[in-house]
């Protein structure tokens, strides 16, 4: 659901970007009563329930707050963070499993916590915005992962074909406290404001074993660092703290150096290098160690174009064919990775524990997954990736309709015989076939460049 933002708080958020973009230098003293303000508590609330989300460690839904009275429980938190009496709850960790088999720990906080979050974010956002870079694409207001993938074809068509493909260790969880409150300190001074951030920062966590044993850590307040994945604040520190790096990376002088440019979406990093690709991975490695983050050495590494082909956010980049003009070209496609996840994830949408499921159901989920997934994968040859992505599709849908099928009882005389066959035809194979979706409708973005 596509929410509007209130004109009370767009004047509100203006009016701050404008004062943080005109002024580079200037601390924001007053920012704290901002947060509880009615109109921008309001919304927080809003944007929560439309982003949905499970419950945090108190078990509380929005169904239970919408029972209990929204105004009175908007309150509530409102009184609490005005008399300063307000307490962070710890966040519940939940592990969700990666492409490449480990786990990813997510952090789910209180409805109460994401509130208070989403309203702060609302005044932070616009300050800290103005100073965030142009090579930083994630969770930005008119920037996308889809921007951050143009700007890199860009590169390495206009000769930076030495890339430095590199990736951090648990990047959200090793971000340092200290380094962080003084990058935000650098622009709000206000005190209840900076507690309020260390007490979201230190907040700790819950977890529920194999056993469904409860156990609670506070892991980031002893080692002093990690802010947790799920958080809706999480996205504006993560960027913030990535900002010392691309910014340290300009002001030593590394970017002009070896026409190296940087590309960053949250934990995605890609350096785009003319020459010296070799001393810009080392020059890298070392800034990430002053900034006490990790190099996952088993995924970073030199990437030479064209001979050698990179992934980044979901897109293979390196030497593509064209059949049709008969040239060879720098270009992007879907990876082999994204094309199986999405694979992978249709057939679990057929498969057997779907058997009893009502098919226009299943094809309409289907075809949001697919349509989602057509929508991101848009630019450069893209027509072979549909093409498997449709025949598994169809072969899933298959399958799943012989199960189906197979799932009548054979002695149950004629009309069960009868009603079979109508279910089969009506709801099974033919709107897994007829109902795929038609990617051609699609806007599809070329990527091209001469070697």
């Amino acid at each position: 659901m596509s929410l509007t933002t209130p004109f009370s708080v767009q004047k509100l958020q203006t009016a701050l970007h404008a004062k943080a973009k005109g002024s580079p230098n200037f601390r924001f003293h007053a920012l704290y009563d901002k947060v509880y303000r009615k109109d921008v508590l309001a919304y927080a609330y809003e944007r929560c329930k439309a982003n949905g989300g499970a419950a945090g460690v108190d078990s509380q839904t929005f169904e239970n707050i919408e029972a209990y009275g929204r105004e009175r429980w908007l309150d509530e938190l409102t009184q609490e963070l005005k008399s300063r009496t307000y307490q962070p709850q710890p966040v519940r960790r939940v592990y969700i499993p990666k492409p490449d088999g480990k786990q990813r720990p997510l952090g789910i906080p209180t409805i109460r916590d994401r509130v208070a979050q989403t309203s702060a974010m609302l005044v932070l956002e616009p300050i800290f915005e103005a100073d965030l870079q142009p090579e930083q694409y994630a969770y930005r207001a008119d920037r996308s992962a889809l921007d951050a993938v143009q700007h890199v074809h860009k590169l390495i068509n206009t000769g930076h074909g030495q890339i430095v493909d590199a990736d951090l260790s648990s990047y959200f969880d090793s971000v340092p406290h200290a380094e962080l409150m003084r990058s935000v300190a650098r622009r709000v001074v206000d005190g209840a404001m900076l507690q309020l951030i260390k007490m979201w920062l230190e907040a700790p966590v819950e977890e529920t074993d194999e056993r469904g044993n409860k156990r609670r850590s506070t892991r980031n307040r002893d080692e002093g660092r990690g802010t947790p994945q799920g958080s809706p604040i999480s996205p504006l520190f993560s960027n913030l703290y990535m900002r010392r790096f691309v910014l340290g990376w300009k002001k030593l002088g590394h970017e002009k150096r070896w026409k190296a440019y940087i590309v960053n979406y949250a934990d995605d990093l890609i350096i785009c290098c003319r020459v010296g690709a070799e001393q810009a991975l080392a020059e890298m490695r070392a800034m990430m160690s002053k900034l006490k983050l990790t190099v996952n050495e088993n995924k970073t590494r030199v990437c030479y174009l064209p001979e050698e082909k990179f992934d980044f956010l979901g897109y293979t980049f390196g030497r593509c064919y064209s059949m049709r003009r008969g040239r060879v070209y720098l270009g992007t496609v879907p990876s082999k990775k994204r094309v199986q996840r999405i694979c992978r994830a249709i057939s679990d949408e057929t498969g057997r524990d779907t058997v009893w499921q009502d098919s226009k159901t299943i094809v309409g989920r289907l075809n949001r997954m697919m349509i989602g997934w057509a929508n991101y994968f848009c630019l450069g040859p893209v027509s072979q990736a549909y093409s498997a992505v449709d025949l598994h599709a169809r072969q899933s849908g298959s399958m799943s309709g012989n199960r189906k099928q197979n799932q009548a009882k054979p002695d149950c005389g004629d009309a069960a015989k009868a009603q079979s066959t109508i279910h089969r035809e009506t709801t099974v194979t033919a709107p897994v076939l007829d109902s795929t979706p038609d990617y051609t409708q699609y806007k599809r973005r070329p990527l091209c460049g001469r070697l």
